[in-house]
């Protein structure tokens, strides 16, 4: 161990001998000891062009490397599953061209092995671009830099590594799931269903506010047709309504602040992620909380927040007050703060399902259980009513 530790030392420090070197410096050695035994000059002829050989082999990597530069472009995010495709450049910014290169991409360990990738010629200046695609499997935010150049040019006797310091930045954001309806969420603001007007009501009356003309196009409603504008333009003008959303405001606060297993954590932000983006369809002014991050809206930077999530983080941001809140949680004793008009997405380890009872908590909620479908699990009813709350 100590031999290889000592020999990967001196490649990125300098050079190293392949086998063939050692074979030849050995070699060397020996016909070196027989001419000076036997006073033989082709022996010396033979042993000086060894080791002349061989320093030329121990140079020549060294010199290669030079003037090499790598150069990586930006990493577009993914969800977990997809693969990252990631981009680099090698440049030659010498006047000879540039052979027999290794350059290897050193990912972290979470995201998979390090890539490597063989150069047959880089031309005098120009450069090299390879891609390649790396498969992932979990969400988070993944930062390295280090990029390593090897090569054992021209004649294999010698290994050279340099290291160059390119930094990189991958997100791979939880996967979202297609959820067809969320009863948990669809309740969220029905206490306020009478004072809100949908575009649906405008759709389906005869008369609604307009906000613009335009020509038919075929499927349009015979009934939005305007004639006036129609006759006078010669061709069936649509009126296009003014959509007005009820505005129903939401937080989804995932309890990150909480002690989690780390496999029901993960469902809590893929759940976290898919209830964020149903709300957003369903035209609710929605945002999500964290207990590191606070509230934070727009699909972009809910996803990198849920990318970078840790469970039991440090507690920065209180959970906000009279908001309707959907509040995911490991921890039974945090539901007991809700009010009414919120609701709660328990998440129950194996052991815990005979002994879950929210007696206390004053809101509706859905039970998810671990090792279950957990798109079939929130497009459920609520497990546990006002009703059924209140005659516990």
């Amino acid at each position: 161990m100590k031999s290889l530790n000592f020999a990967d030392w001196l490649e990125r420090r300098w050079v190293t001998p392949s086998y063939a070197g050692w074979l030849l410096l050995v070699l060397a050695i020996c016909l070196f000891g027989a001419a000076t035994n036997s006073m033989a000059g082709w022996l010396y002829v033979i042993s000086g062009i060894s080791f002349a050989l061989l320093i030329i082999a121990a140079i020549l990597p060294r010199r290669s490397i030079r003037q090499l530069e790598l150069e990586r472009f930006p990493i577009q995010p993914v969800s977990a599953g997809e693969d990252l495709t990631i981009t680099l450049r090698l440049h030659n910014n010498h006047k000879q061209p540039k052979s027999l290169l290794q350059v290897w991409d050193l990912l972290p360990s979470e995201l998979g092995r390090p890539q490597g990738k063989a150069i047959e010629l880089v031309p005098p200046k120009d450069f090299y671009q390879w891609s390649y695609f790396q498969p992932t499997q979990k969400r988070g935010v993944y930062h390295w830099q280090d990029l390593q150049l090897r090569t054992g040019t021209p004649l294999g006797l010698f290994w050279c590594r340099r290291s160059q310091s390119v930094p990189a930045k991958a997100i791979v954001y939880p996967q979202v799931l297609k959820l067809q309806q969320c009863p948990l969420v669809d309740a969220i603001g029905a206490e306020d269903q009478d004072r809100i007007y949908s575009d649906r009501h405008y759709q389906a009356a005869t008369e609604g506010m307009t906000k613009t003309l335009r020509a038919y196009r075929f499927g349009d409603p015979t009934r939005l047709i305007h004639w006036r504008s129609s006759a006078r333009f010669d061709q069936f003008m649509v009126r296009e309504l003014e959509v007005v959303t009820g505005g129903q405001e939401l937080v989804i606060c995932l309890d990150s602040g909480a002690l989690w297993q780390a496999e029901i954590f993960e469902q809590a932000v893929i759940a976290a992620a898919s209830l964020y983006f149903y709300a957003v369809r369903a035209q609710l002014n929605v945002r999500l909380w964290t207990a590191g991050a606070g509230l934070i809206s727009g699909g972009r930077s809910v996803l990198e927040a849920l990318a970078a999530v840790q469970m039991n983080e440090a507690v920065q941001h209180e959970l906000p007050q009279k908001i309707p809140l959907l509040l995911l949680t490991s921890r039974a004793e945090s539901m007991t703060a809700l009010a009414s008009h919120s609701r709660w997405l328990y998440f129950a380890s194996p052991d815990e399902l005979s002994l879950f009872a929210p007696r206390s908590a004053l809101c509706a909620g859905l039970m998810v259980e671990h090792g279950k479908d957990l798109s079939q699990q929130l497009q459920r009813p609520p497990n546990f009513s006002q009703g059924s709350l209140a005659k516990a």
